[in-house]
């Protein structure tokens, strides 16, 4: 597996924390690759706008050996969530993952929308505010005060 402009790459460690295993992961400025397998190869993808969470979980044998796993939350079809499992340096590359999320969503016009209607204060909304539309565009106006001003926009919808 050779992508370019590659910003991190890493295998999966064994229980000893020796990379002898056949997973190998890559991170570069907009995808992170997962290539598991020997006879029988794999690859996978995330677009980095598609990741909705991480986190960062080291058991005791992982913090004597010096690993960590980073499970990740997506909104990707085929991988969802996964887990990049036993890696060095696991909390810098959660926070290097972070920031870079945060780029790749910023620069394709990804906004998350937290969930309103579990919030004290905000009505739930009915059923003419479905989900978001299509990845990229704004969801139909909220209007959860029934003002006339969309709630995340600021704009009059009357």
């Amino acid at each position: 597996m050779k992508h370019t402009d590659v910003l991190w790459h890493d295998r999966k460690r064994n229980f000893l924390g020796l990379p002898w295993t056949f997973t190998v992961y890559e991170l570069t400025r907009n995808r992170l690759f997962l290539q598991t397998g020997f006879l029988n190869q794999r690859e996978d993808e995330v677009r980095l706008y598609r990741i909705t969470d991480l986190t960062l979980t080291r058991s005791l044998w992982q913090r004597i050996i010096g690993t960590g796993t980073i499970h990740i939350d997506s909104s990707d079809k085929t991988l969802a969530n996964f887990d990049l499992k036993n890696i060095r340096n696991s909390g810098d590359i959660k926070e290097q993952l972070s920031n870079l999320v945060e780029v790749a969503r910023r620069e394709n016009h990804v906004y998350a929308r937290e969930s309103l209607d579990t919030m004290p204060g905000f009505a739930s909304p009915d059923e003419n505010h479905g989900p978001a539309g299509p990845e990229g565009t704004l969801p139909d106006p909220v209007d959860f005060d029934h003002d006339g001003v969309d709630d995340l926009t600021g704009q009059d919808i009357r």
